[in-house]
């Protein structure tokens, strides 16, 4: 069946409708992965969004029961240029098109996905609606203007009441702002015993776990917009070690009295380069935000750049001058991409151990 995505700008692209026949309006951002269509869906991080990924083939390994990073995805549509229906895995087990059915998410194919990527780069992301043929292009691309999309997209996705992970290892309360599983799976794997908060979860409240550490998670939109949750990470500063990603990483800057703004088009991709200050190193990194940390108010903020993006020279890393707390912009839990930085889980492990060793010598 055929349907159209309408920019707010009033392009149009047509294709092939698949998934669900639901009408839908979001931002359209594009991810340049070549693999790991099933994370990128699935990250509660694309909440309210439109996805474009600009390889040109996918859904050619299906979608298997082990690769979620949710279990419900909150993307608001997916866009290819073409959708495998005949996908080739001894994994597979729905297509990409079954998937998108049973979750009630529409798709679109066989548009040039390279021109709609252009269009982003060039003026930053759009406002965009996946209809019928039948929809007013003028009419849409008017309301697509007027229309302001929702703030509230943390909300949507966090968990609403705590829960446990259990382990025997080190406690660790991690701060779900739209968490994906790899990071849990990651902690899960140093037996660390986890308890996922709500993102409006007070300070007092997270102490009265006694956690060794806390996790900041990633999650959608704009870090200003969660302002309770600023202001408990600055409460929690040099009580307990803190590891922020993603979201989790803006937060912690704004916390310690940095600002963020939005990037014309952001980073979402599999293959961003990040270069670690101290030691000249350079991971290849995984993505998937829209905001950043200005660089010129870390000046007067008690923080540390420790990383920087090498595509555009972004704050990709921080670390407070004083408490036991770091940053970084990307996904070390990777999912999908490369596992380069891996190892901050266990800088965090080692940071979690030192900050106990000092309170039993000053206790």
């Amino acid at each position: 069946m055929e349907r159209q995505l309408i920019l707010e700008d009033g392009t149009v692209f047509i294709g092939e409708g698949f998934g669900s026949e639901l009408e839908t309006v979001g931002e359209v951002v594009f991810n340049t992965g070549m693999t790991g269509y099933q994370e990128i869906l699935s990250d509660p991080s694309y909440c309210g969004q439109m996805v474009t990924l600009t390889y040109p083939l996918i859904g050619n390994y299906g979608v298997n029961r082990d690769d979620f990073e949710s279990i419900q995805p909150s993307i608001k549509a997916l866009i290819v240029r073409e959708a495998a229906d005949l996908p080739s895995n001894f994994r597979s087990e729905l297509t990409i098109d079954e998937l998108l059915k049973q979750k009630n998410i529409p798709g679109l194919a066989g548009i040039d996905t390279r021109k709609l990527t252009r269009l982003i780069r060039k003026h930053g992301t759009l406002k965009g609606k996946i209809t019928g043929m039948q929809a007013d292009v003028e009419e849409v691309a008017k309301s697509l203007k007027a229309k302001v999309l929702p703030v509230n997209q943390v909300a949507q996705v966090s968990t609403p009441t705590p829960y446990p992970s259990p382990g025997r290892g080190k406690r660790v309360v991690l701060v779900d702002f739209g968490m994906k599983h790899g990071i849990l799976r990651e902690l899960n794997r140093r037996d660390c015993d986890v308890i996922v908060v709500p993102y409006n979860t007070s300070a007092a409240d997270i102490l009265s776990f006694h956690p060794d550490g806390v996790m900041l998670s990633n999650g959608p939109g704009d870090p200003k917009n969660v302002p309770e949750a600023i202001e408990t990470v600055n409460e929690l500063l040099g009580q307990v070690p803190i590891f922020g990603i993603c979201l989790g990483h803006q937060l912690f800057a704004l916390a310690c009295g940095a600002d963020t703004f939005k990037l014309k088009f952001g980073h979402r991709g599999s293959n961003h380069p990040v270069k670690e200050l101290q030691t000249g190193n350079v991971h290849i990194t995984a993505q998937n935000h829209g905001y950043t940390v200005d660089p010129a108010s870390i000046v007067s903020a008690p923080l540390d750049i420790t990383h920087v993006a090498l595509n555009d020279g972004t704050v990709e890393g921080l670390r407070h001058k004083t408490a036991p707390a770091f940053s970084v912009q990307y996904h070390p839990e990777a999912s999908p991409g490369p596992e380069d930085a891996n190892g901050l889980f266990e800088e965090f492990m080692e940071m979690m151990e030192q900050f106990l060793k000092e309170e039993l010598v000053n206790a």
